[in-house]
């Protein structure tokens, strides 16, 4: 397993691709997913977006959005730093 490679001029917090040192685009991919939504049908036969929940029941990855490397042992990271 390789060391989290660090840019110089970043945070230590920053996640960065071992393989391409991309440190900007990334990928979560969500298996067997289920996305209820509801809506409200108006008057002209149109419909309206309610609400909508999601439910995650198998396994979430991370990916580098510029090679595909398989970055998931740092999702933890990425989940607890999104805003």
């Amino acid at each position: 397993m390789k060391k989290l490679q660090v840019p110089t001029g970043h945070s230590t917090g920053r996640i960065v691709c071992p393989e391409c040192g991309n440190d900007k685009d990334f990928v979560e991919v969500a298996e067997n997913v289920i996305v209820t939504s509801r809506y409200f049908q108006n008057n002209d036969g149109s419909f309206t977006p309610e609400e909508s929940d999601t439910e995650i029941q198998g396994e979430v990855k991370l990916f580098c959005g510029l090679c595909d490397t398989d970055l998931s042992l740092f999702h933890s990271s990425f989940i607890e730093m999104i805003f």
